[in-house]
């Protein structure tokens, strides 16, 4: 019956170590941390040892349930997995703790808060971007495939595969082109 702790920061200019040290004055034994998007559990590789090696009785810590997840899908299926490893999740700034009808209902409630922030957030991010595109600052990103280079190769006689081999791009995108995509 250890526990466990897990710090996380979305980007590599933030900082994990005042999370790792509330961590650790908590109780946790090891601490586990990494930079990485909430948005998914894709490429939280310390996260998925910290699940793979909890056990019956343990506890995950974290500071704050955002920590942990930003989608109401992947918060429920960590406790979830959570739940069926006999594993309790606590966090130390949150009234958190799923051994308590109480702690899985405000965690519940958190979770919706945090998916909430991510859409607002992203919903102000396309408001921003489509404002600088009609103000013709932002251009996106330059394209990464010669669409001439393309036709040219087709003219030639060569198929989209032949092309997308010469050209070293997937064959999704000569047919994109192709079609005028």
């Amino acid at each position: 019956m250890a526990i466990y702790g897990y710090a996380r920061a979305s980007t590599v200019g933030q900082d994990v170590t005042l999370q790792q040290e509330t961590l650790r004055r908590a109780g946790c034994e090891v601490v586990r941390s990494e930079k990485s998007s909430g948005a998914s559990r894709s490429g939280r590789s310390e996260l998925a040892v910290l699940l793979q090696f909890l056990r019956r009785g343990d506890t995950l810590m974290v500071t704050r349930v955002d920590r942990l997840a930003r989608s109401i899908k992947d918060l429920q299926d960590i406790v979830h997995e959570l739940r069926a490893a006999g594993v309790s999740l606590k966090a130390t700034e949150q009234p958190i703790d799923t051994s308590t009808a109480a702690g899985k209902a405000f965690l519940d409630m958190l979770g919706v808060f945090a998916e909430f922030e991510t859409n607002l957030r992203r919903e102000r991010q396309l408001e921003g971007i489509a404002k600088a595109k009609a103000a013709g600052v932002y251009k996106g990103r330059p394209p990464s495939i010669e669409a001439s280079r393309v036709r040219e190769l087709k003219a030639q006689g060569m198929r989209p595969v032949e092309i997308a081999k010469a050209l070293k791009i997937g064959r999704a995108s000569v047919y994109r082109v192709l079609e005028g995509g």
